[in-house]
Formats: C-alpha cells, structure tokens, sequence
C-alpha cells in the first residue's frame, strides 16, 4: 500500500502534463491572408529549426530608416532538408529576400513562399511545393 501512496505524485504529474495544450497545427487559410502578399528584404537575426514549422527571423529595414523584426514561418524542417536546406544554410547576417503573405491579424509575421539568397539562388520554404497558394488556385 505505501508503494502505491509513493507513485500516487508521480502519476498527477503525467496528467497534469498529458493535459498542458500543445501548439495546434494551422491551416494557411486560419492564420495568413492571400490577399496581402509580402516582398521582405532584409538580415537574418536567427532560424528555428522546429516542428511544425521552421521559423526564420530576420530584421527589415524601412523607408524611413528604421528597422522592424519580422518572423517568416516556413515548412517543417524535414521537407526544408529534402530539399537540401540544411542548419548552415541559412547563418545570422546573410541578407535575403522572402516572399510570402501576411498574418491575417496584421502582426510582422508571415508564411514564407520563396526565399532568395545573396547570388540569386531560390529556395521554396513553403509547406508543400505541390501545393498551389489561395492567389494560384
């Protein structure tokens, strides 16, 4: 019986994190607008490499010379290294060019499409190169 008592915490902790809500995967449609495509240029601060989604960090440099800090949400980091994206491709401090849409709540976050680096070469960071985005359909 005292062995049983003894498990008793053990056991409330793994309900009570079974019952901690995990990030919900989200349709493109639930949280991005089609009809406010964005065109950034500007410098990578960072790169997550998480599930679902990778996240690329960067700072935008305005008309007026400020700067604002945008989040670009790409594919997993699975179909990023199918398709040869690795770790080391994409450092702090390289300037890129991402293509995408905007958050539907307006914020300075979007769903990348096409990033371009340095020498010109384009990679798709979206979730499904196959496919189509809600302007192509």
């Amino acid at each position: 019986m005292i062995k049983w008592l003894a498990l008793c915490p053990i056991a409330a902790c793994l309900i009570a994190v079974g019952a901690i809500p995990a990030w919900a995967h989200h349709s493109f449609a639930a949280e991005f607008d089609p009809s406010k495509p964005v065109k950034l240029q500007g410098t990578v601060t960072k790169m997550e490499w998480i599930n679902p989604h990778s996240w690329i960090h960067m700072d935008v440099k305005n008309a007026d010379g400020t700067v604002t800090s945008w989040m670009i949400e790409g594919g997993s980091p699975n179909s990023l290294l199918r398709r040869g994206f690795t770790k080391n491709s994409l450092q702090a401090g390289t300037e890129i060019v991402v293509e995408g849409y905007q958050a539907k709540d307006g914020a300075n976050r979007a769903n990348g499409r096409d990033l371009t680096f340095p020498d010109g070469k384009k990679l798709f960071i979206g979730s499904n190169p196959d496919e189509k985005t809600p302007d192509e359909k």
